[in-house]
């Protein structure tokens, strides 16, 4: 009975975590474009709903009910496989993320290793996706995809490191409680920047969205996508978003942490200032989507080898040295 009543209760954690984040992807799409209007002096999604709100719905349900096309040139098992373990791995990445101290669907020692394994293992789906369908151009899409995300990684996880050294922990709410007297993000703040941009390549979000370079790439390894699998694709792309602003206000903006810990701002619950931190780096994404113009494929990948890496190691030193002179170390 014990063993029941758990499943039940983990069941219903996870449902409480999945059906908000699926929600919330549909509405970043909404103000992605928003934000993207705003730039370009348009009006964007108003016709659905109100202030068109339910643009991303009648999206869904368009994907929902268009027909499925599979190459018939394709591997077709790995074609389908692909879009599912995509989506997948950009949900199943959310169980250790923590809103607030004691929400957290998986509160694990090494929460910041387990996400640095999820992300990683994202590039396998787009992969898989590129060389089922058989065809040249997401294939191509497909290899640029897998060296651009392996280049930023290793950028992302030296710049963890820093993080690391500060805290003495890979608990990510070890992490946020660290940061109660000051925010990571002004002592790290050129990591900030750099991880900031990294997680856009990582995302293959603009200027660096190579992989699905609609110039000479049509959509990339999406190209012979349609209907749900396309969408299980982008409901993956967005979810991974979210989950590098969650990862950008976790380690850098103290998470569920209040700016300002007088009257009203306490009074704010937790939960509430993480997901107003999500927004506010999203929305610097979208910014950036609406107003940097597209890198060179060898511009990109000589900003991850030849300046964002060299950078983020020689600040590890500089911040070893300065945690171990004014032992400042964390005792672990």
């Amino acid at each position: 009975m014990d063993y029941f009543y758990t499943l039940i209760l983990e069941t219903y954690k996870i449902l409480f975590l999945l059906l908000p984040l699926l929600t919330a992807v549909a509405m970043i799409v909404w103000l992605d474009r928003r934000v993207w209007a705003f730039v370009q002096k348009r009006k964007g999604p108003n016709v659905v709903g109100p202030f068109g709100l339910f643009q991303s719905l009648a999206d869904a349900l368009k994907y929902i009910f268009k027909e499925i096309i599979i190459p018939a040139s394709s591997n077709k098992i790995v074609f389908i496989l692909a879009p599912i373990t995509t989506m997948t791995l950009a949900l199943i990445s959310w169980a250790v993320i923590p809103f607030s101290e004691d929400f957290v669907l998986a509160n694990i020692n090494v929460g910041i290793l387990y996400l640095f394994a999820i992300s990683s293992l994202g590039v396998y789906g787009i992969i898989m996706g590129g060389w089922a369908s058989n065809s040249k151009y997401p294939f191509l899409g497909a290899i640029r995809s897998a060296a651009q995300m392996v280049s930023y990684e290793v950028s992302i996880g030296v710049i963890i490191i820093n993080v690391l050294l500060c805290v003495g922990s890979l608990n990510l709410t070890d992490i946020v409680l660290a940061q109660d007297k000051v925010w990571f993000v002004i002592p790290l703040f050129p990591m900030f920047v750099i991880f900031f941009i990294s997680a856009l390549a990582e995302t293959n979000r603009p200027p660096f969205d190579l992989p699905e370079a609609e110039a000479e790439l049509v959509a990339g390894y999406q190209t012979e996508y349609s209907g749900m699998m396309y969408a299980m694709f982008w409901l993956g792309e967005y979810a991974n978003i979210l989950l590098m602003c969650a990862m950008g206000s976790i380690l850098f903006l103290g998470g569920w942490l209040s700016p300002i810990n007088i009257y009203p701002f306490d009074l704010v619950p937790p939960a509430l200032w993480f997901i107003i931190k999500i927004l506010f780096l999203f929305i610097l994404f979208a910014l950036v989507k609406a107003i940097v113009p597209r890198y060179r494929y060898d511009q990109l990948m000589k900003l991850g080898w030849k300046i964002f890496l060299p950078f983020s190691l020689i600040w590890v030193v500089l911040t070893a040295g300065f945690l171990l002179y004014f032992d400042l170390l964390p005792k672990v």
